[in-house]
C-alpha cells in the first residue's frame, strides 16, 4: 500500500481564534446530538488546541474538564498492542511465533501467531458477552473459545474483529512481564506519558472520570449507564482517558516522543496484507486501523463503552494528531460531524471512519440464505418474498440487506429506507459456495442452509 503522503495543509486560522471556533462548534454539536460532555484535541505538530464542553455525569452535575477521563472501550486495544510490541522489541516475544508458546490456553490453535492476535487475523471468534465472561477466568474463557472447531478461517488469511484475541494479548503481557495487565500498562505506558491511570472498576479513582449516558428518545433526557465489561476483558476495553491523554499516545504512535522506539511505532503502522476489515477501516496493522484517503494514510482506532464514543487519528507524515471523547451514544454522530467542521475550519480532512461500501451494481445473491456463526453469536440470513435478503443477529429484528455484485452488502433501515454500510459475503474459492459473512468487521462462518 503506498505511503508517499503529502503534508497536511496547516490550520489557516490563528490558534486562539481556531480554539474559540472549535469550542463553539463542539458546544453546538453536543446539544444537537444530545451528548452531555465531549472533549477534542487537535495537535498539528506546532500548535495544540484543546476544547471541551458540558457535564461528565448528569446526576452529579460535574463539568467536563481537560483532565476528565472517559471510558475508552476498544480504544484500549492499541495500548495493549503497544505493550506487546515493546516486549517484542526487547526480544521477549517473537511476533511471528505461535502465541501458544507463551499461553497454553491457546494450545488448541497452535498456528495462531502473536501478530495475528494484534491484527485480528487469527480467525478467533469475538468471544462470549461480558455478562457470561464475568462468571469465568481468563484461562477458561480462552480455552473455551480458542478452539480449532471455532476458528472462522485459517489463521493469517482474513480479518475478524476479536475481543478474545486481546484477552489473549493481555494474558501474554502478564505471562512475559510477571505483572498484572493493569500494572504493566500503567508502568510501561501511562506513567512515561504523564497520564494518571484510570480503569473501569476503580472504586476510588485518582482523577475526575465521566459516566457514559443513554438518551431516552421519548423525553430527550440523558441517563447515566452502567459499564458491564468483565474484568478478564480489561486488555480489550477497560481504560479511561481524556482526549489529551489519547493525543499524547497518538504522538508516541507517530514517533514524536520517546515512549515507543521508531522501529516499534513503524511496525505498529505496518498493515497486514490479509486484514480486510470491510466497513470498519481500509486496513489493519498490529493494534491500529488504517484509514486510506487517496494517497493519505491515517492510523488510529475507535472505541465505544456503554454510552461513550472515543476516537483517535494520527497522520505520521504530517504529524497531525486528533483525539475526541464523548459520553453518550450520540457522540459517534457528533464525531462524524466534527470531522467535517475540522475540514472546513482547518483544511485537515480527518477520516471519521472507514469508507462506505461501494459495491457497484446491485446483484442478487439467492445462495446467501443460511445460518452463520461466530462463537456463540448466530447470524441468520433469510430470503425475503421480494427477493431482498434480511439479516437477524441472535434473533433480533431482521434488517433487509442490499447486496452488490462484488459480494458487499448494505443494511437498510426498515423505517427510513436509509442504507448503512454492512459488510460482505465470501465465496469459497474451491467450491464457489458462499461460506462466510462479515458484518461490521466480525466474520461468521456458514454452518448450514437453514
Amino acid at each position: 500500500m503506498p505511503y508517499t503522503i503529502p503534508t497536511a495543509p496547516p490550520a489557516s486560522r490563528e490558534p486562539s481564534l481556531l480554539r474559540r471556533e472549535l469550542r463553539d462548534r463542539l458546544d453546538a454539536l453536543a446539544r444537537t446530538h444530545r451528548v452531555p460532555g465531549a472533549q477534542l484535541v487537535l495537535d498539528t505538530g506546532t500548535d495544540v488546541i484543546s476544547v471541551h464542553t458540558g457535564t461528565a455525569d448528569v446526576l452529579a452535575g460535574t463539568p467536563v474538564t481537560g483532565e476528565t477521563a472517559v471510558p475508552l472501550g476498544s480504544l484500549t486495544k492499541p495500548f495493549t498492542a503497544a505493550l506487546v510490541m515493546l516486549l517484542a522489541d526487547d526480544g521477549d516475544v517473537d511476533l511471528d511465533e505461535p502465541a501458544a508458546e507463551h499461553l497454553r490456553e491457546l494450545g488448541a490453535v497452535p498456528e495462531v501467531t502473536v501478530r495475528q492476535l494484534l491484527s485480528h487475523t487469527g480467525g478467533l471468534p469475538t468471544g462470549p458477552d461480558s455478562d457470561t465472561a464475568a462468571a469465568t477466568t481468563a484461562a477458561r474463557y480462552l480455552t473455551s473459545v480458542c478452539t480449532a472447531r471455532d476458528l472462522l478461517f485459517p489463521p493469517g488469511t482474513d480479518f475478524s474483529y476479536s475481543n478474545a484475541g486481546y484477552v489473549a494479548a493481555g494474558r501474554l503481557v502478564e505471562t512475559v512481564t510477571g505483572m498484572p495487565w493493569a500494572e504493566a500498562v500503567r508502568s510501561l505506558l501511562l506513567e512515561p506519558l504523564g497520564v494518571a491511570t484510570a480503569f473501569l472498576g476503580d472504586t476510588a479513582p485518582t482523577r475526575p472520570v465521566a459516566s457514559g449516558h443513554a438518551v431516552n428518545t421519548a423525553t430527550g433526557q440523558a441517563l447515566a449507564t452502567r459499564q458491564n465489561l468483565a474484568p478478564l476483558e480489561a486488555p480489550a476495553g477497560a481504560l479511561l482517558a481524556s482526549a489529551a491523554d489519547l493525543a499524547a499516545f497518538g504522538n508516541a504512535l507517530i514517533g514524536r516522543c520517546d515512549l515507543l522506539p521508531p522501529a516499534v511505532a513503524k511496525d505498529m503502522r505496518r498493515p497486514e496484507p490479509a486484514a480486510r476489515p470491510g466497513t470498519l477501516a481500509d486496513g489493519w496493522s498490529p493494534g491500529l486501523a488504517l484509514y486510506q484517503r487517496g494517497e493519505r494514510a491515517w492510523f488510529g482506532h475507535d472505541g465505544n463503552a456503554q454510552g461513550t464514543s472515543c476516537h483517535l487519528r494520527t497522520d505520521p507524515e504530517s504529524g497531525v494528531v486528533v483525539a475526541f471523547t464523548g459520553n453518550a451514544g450520540g457522540a459517534t454522530a457528533l464525531w462524524r460531524d466534527l470531522s467535517g467542521e475540522l475540514a472546513r475550519l482547518t483544511g485537515i480532512r480527518v477520516p471519521a471512519g472507514g469508507h462506505p461500501v461501494d459495491g457497484g451494481r446491485r446483484g442478487a445473491l439467492p445462495d446467501c440464505a443460511g445460518t452463520y456463526r461466530n462463537g456463540s453469536t448466530t447470524y441468520h440470513v433469510t430470503a425475503g418474498a421480494d427477493g431482498e435478503p434480511a439479516l437477524s443477529v441472535d434473533g433480533d429484528l431482521a434488517l433487509p440487506l442490499v447486496c452488490y455484485a462484488d459480494l458487499s452488502c448494505d443494511l437498510r433501515d426498515p423505517a427510513t429506507g436509509t442504507l448503512e454500510p454492512g459488510g460482505r459475503f465470501h465465496r469459497d474459492p474451491a467450491t464457489g459456495r458462499i461460506d462466510r459473512i462479515q458484518i461490521s468487521g466480525r466474520t461468521a462462518r456458514r454452518t448450514d442452509d437453514g
